[in-house]
């Protein structure tokens, strides 16, 4: 995301001849895109994009089951989890 962001600056101040990037290449203000692209192709195929959604669906599943255990007055932290089971 952060390569999007850097890409969309560098393409305005190049269009708008803004600073030392208007005498820059237009290849050297798209590399970000570039970059950008490459990130998220790199992501998708790794696996690693799948396992981020998957670690906030479990955190948000965990705060809901804290939030209610403790609003019926139940022991919420793990710890207590482990130590009562065994």
């Amino acid at each position: 995301m952060w390569f999007l962001f850097l890409g969309l600056i560098a393409v305005a101040l190049k269009f708008f001849e803004v600073g030392f990037v208007a005498q820059w290449s237009w290849w050297v203000v798209l590399i970000p895109f570039a970059l950008a692209v490459a990130w998220w192709a790199w992501a998708d195929a790794s696996g690693y994009t799948k396992r981020k959604v998957v670690e906030r669906e479990n955190e948000r599943r965990q705060a809901r089951i804290d939030r209610q255990r403790s609003q019926l007055g139940l022991l919420t932290s793990r710890s207590n989890r482990r130590k009562r089971g065994r």
